[in-house]
């Protein structure tokens, strides 16, 4: 049994306040949203990591001293594959336009922390761009502004992270 990937290697010590079990390893807390897509984890388990265009992206507009920020935000990262579905030459497009760069980047978060179960419940989420996202819960699956949600419930430190299979544009 892992937490976290630390192994738990004794189970069941009695303490005179509680029970402790041994691990392998030190858990460390979630860094923030900017940490976490920084370190370009691999989502799809094919050994490279998919965040490398959505890093670059707010790296470009600035926005990752907002994303590392304390405070409580939702952010749906879209993965690389789904700015590869863009038209050819969008990214560099929006890279030299950085207001419509921001305004799609901002529209990919929300300014509260919504675990997946919240989500689902909700027919729309206010973005931060100020636009509201809508979403649909059907038998596909759950898409928030017809991007469907591919992974959920990432935590960070100053939030939650659902990985989306589309960019989406407000």
């Amino acid at each position: 049994v892992y937490i976290n990937n630390a192994m738990i290697t004794a189970t069941d010590i009695q303490a005179d306040n509680g029970i402790i079990h041994v691990l392998d390893a030190v858990i460390i807390p979630p860094g923030s949203i900017t940490d976490i897509v920084a370190n370009n984890p691999d989502i799809d388990g094919d050994g490279v990591g998919d965040f490398s265009t959505i890093a670059a992206a707010l790296s470009a507009a600035s926005l990752l001293d907002a994303l590392s920020a304390e405070g409580s935000l939702t952010v749906f990262a879209p993965t690389d594959a789904a700015f590869a579905k863009l038209p050819a030459g969008t990214v560099e497009a929006l890279l030299g336009d950085i207001p419509a760069l921001t305004n799609i980047l901002t529209y990919h978060v929300a300014g509260e922390k919504l675990a997946a179960g919240d989500v689902v419940e909700m027919s729309s989420i206010e973005m931060l761009n100020g636009d509201s996202a809508d979403v649909v819960v059907d038998s596909d699956g759950v898409t928030v502004a017809g991007a469907a949600v591919i992974a959920t419930d990432i935590p960070a430190s100053n939030g939650v992270i659902h990985i989306v299979g589309d960019v989406m544009l407000p």
